[in-house]
């Protein structure tokens, strides 16, 4: 490998030079390349892709030094999560906002997203309260949702953050939300 390494190193060094500016790491890099190749040469299925299996490690070392390297900013004090009263507050206006939308949702779709989603039973409960099997319970929950989310974002523009729904506002004047 040390005759292969010796005829691809100028190559190897130009293309890493393309991708990373600074000459010493550059060097760092292509150092970095040839210990991985070496330490992994076993793994190397075809003796004829020798080039191409260097060039993608070249490509991974470059990715992974940049990975490393990356600035982290930490995020300003005006991006701070809302306080939980304003989070519980919104839940309790959408969830004002939500019922009429359920309501307009065929029985079928209807009875096991209330019960699901208003109610907090499981799926278990709502197959064996409804007289299904409990695939068919998930499935009309799954439907229920989706038509109820097709209805709402139909009508309203939700805020949706790590908790939830933060913030919403109607589309049209018309909208119930």
């Amino acid at each position: 490998m040390l005759e292969q390494w010796q005829q691809l190193k100028h190559k190897l060094r130009g293309y890493v030079a393309h991708y990373v500016d600074d000459e010493d790491l550059v060097d760092d890099i292509l150092q970095e390349v040839y210990l991985k190749a070496h330490t992994q040469l076993h793994q190397l299925k075809a003796k004829g892709s020798l080039s191409a299996w260097l060039y993608r490690i070249a490509h991974n070392t470059i990715m992974d030094h940049y990975r490393r390297t990356k600035p982290h900013e930490p995020l300003p004090e005006e991006l701070a999560q809302p306080q939980t009263e304003q989070v519980g507050l919104a839940h309790q206006q959408v969830a004002q906002c939500i019922r009429p939308f359920i309501d307009e949702l065929a029985d079928k779709y209807r009875q096991p997203l209330i019960m699901a989603e208003l109610e907090g039973q499981t799926q278990q409960q709502i197959a064996d309260a409804l007289s299904l099997s409990l695939s068919g319970a998930k499935s009309r929950v799954q439907r229920g949702r989706q038509q109820l989310k097709r209805k709402l974002t139909a009508c309203c523009d939700f805020e949706v953050g790590q908790d939830g729904v933060l913030d919403y506002q109607p589309k049209q004047k018309g909208c119930q939300c």
